[in-house]
């Protein structure tokens, strides 16, 4: 049994200590905004926050989250009020929107400490992150517009 926070609430998960975040997440908690991509840590839909840093939880093995705050797409904001996911929906930056989670989470930490970054600033964290609708000058323009009104 590994002990830790999910969005703020005290959870313990019994699974071998390899196994991947990802999985804790999804099939023993539940909680599905985060997204199976690639499952080799580089399309970034299982974008979580462990203590605040965005991490690929397919790639976060179980042990490595023992006694941390893992944040998901459902803790970013308790009414779904972040001001990136109202820019998100001001900016129709969804097209399958398989991806989104990811891009939010990964955007949320950049903001987090830079709360108004520049395009080439968003353009070089978001990097990793993909979008096979290729929505990202939606993308940038969504996080420009949450820094500015967020």
């Amino acid at each position: 049994m590994i002990g830790f926070k999910v969005n703020g609430k005290s959870v313990t998960v019994r699974a071998e200590d390899t196994t991947p975040l990802l999985w804790a997440i999804r099939e023993h908690l539940k909680l599905t905004g985060t997204k199976f991509g690639c499952g080799a840590g580089l399309c970034g839909a299982c974008t979580v926050h462990v203590d605040g840093r965005a991490v690929r939880a397919c790639q976060t093995a179980l042990s490595d989250v023992k006694g941390k705050q893992v944040t998901t797409i459902e803790g970013l904001a308790p009414k779904s009020d972040h001001a990136l996911q109202k820019a998100w929906i001001a900016e129709q930056v969804p097209q399958c929107g398989y991806c989104q989670s990811g891009q939010i989470m990964k955007a949320a930490e950049l903001l987090a400490r830079n709360p108004a970054p520049s395009r080439d600033e968003i353009v070089a964290h978001m990097d990793g992150n993909i979008c096979r609708c290729g929505t990202y000058t939606r993308i940038v323009a969504a996080i420009r517009r949450a820094s500015v009104e967020g």
